[in-house]
């Protein structure tokens, strides 16, 4: 699910942050995987996680021997269910309107 329009706004490293949770979903992610999706430096990536946290954007989980950073449910984009175009929607898009 793609990252709400109004949080890209925030520094690049804190998007890229923002953006690679929300691309692991409910699964979360270890700083060291973070690191390994965002191309920055260590320090601005924990800059950037300290900001977020403030700001109540990410949530951090210690559970047992890893502590998982995930996307709060407020900056993810709620994707609509697909459905089938329908017939004047089909004709436009080959249209071009």
């Amino acid at each position: 699910m793609p990252l709400k329009r109004e949080y890209r706004d925030r520094g690049e490293v804190q998007t890229a942050v923002l953006e690679a949770l929300v691309d692991r979903g409910d699964e979360g992610m270890t700083v060291l995987e973070l690191r390994g999706r965002v191309d920055a430096d260590i320090d601005d990536i924990e800059a950037a996680l300290s900001e977020l946290k403030a700001d109540g954007l990410i949530a951090v989980e210690s559970g047992g021997e890893r502590t998982l950073l995930k996307a709060a449910d407020r900056v993810v984009t709620e994707r609509e269910p697909e459905s089938d175009p329908s017939l004047v929607d089909w004709l436009r898009e080959r249209v071009g309107r």
